[in-house]
C-alpha cells in the first residue's frame, strides 16, 4: 500500500496562486500514474489533473490553462501548480495513484 501525504493548501484571494505537493512512500513511484482530485462541499469528487508514468498530462475542463501538474520521480513527489484561482476552486484536494491509494487531503479556500 502506498502512503500519500499532501501539503500546501491554504487560504488565497481570487486571482492568486498556490502550489500543492504530494509525497509518496513507494520505491516504484516512477511506475505510477498520479493524479489530483478535489471535492467541494455537497459535490462529488472530481479529477482535476493527471500525469502518467511517462509524463503525459490531462486536465479537467474547469482548470485547463490555469493548473499545471508535474512530478519529480527522484523525490517521489507530484505537484499541482494552481494559478488564477477562483472561488469555485475551493475544495479539499486529494492526491491519488490510480491504484486505490488516497492522501488525507488538503483544504484550498479561495476567498476575499
Amino acid at each position: 500500500q502506498v502512503q500519500l501525504v499532501e501539503l500546501g493548501g491554504g487560504l488565497v484571494q481570487p486571482g492568486g496562486s498556490l502550489r500543492l505537493s504530494c509525497a509518496a512512500s513507494t520505491g516504484i513511484f516512477s511506475m505510477y500514474h498520479m493524479g489530483w482530485y478535489r471535492q467541494a462541499p455537497g459535490k462529488q469528487r472530481e479529477l482535476v489533473a493527471g500525469i502518467t508514468s511517462g509524463g503525459i498530462t490531462t486536465y479537467g475542463d474547469s482548470v485547463k490553462g490555469r493548473f499545471t501538474i508535474s512530478r519529480d520521480n527522484a523525490k517521489k513527489m507530484v505537484y499541482l501548480e494552481m494559478n488564477s484561482l477562483k472561488p469555485e476552486d475551493t475544495a479539499v484536494y486529494y492526491c491519488n495513484d490510480f491504484a486505490g491509494d488516497w492522501g488525507q487531503g488538503t483544504q484550498v479556500t479561495v476567498s476575499s
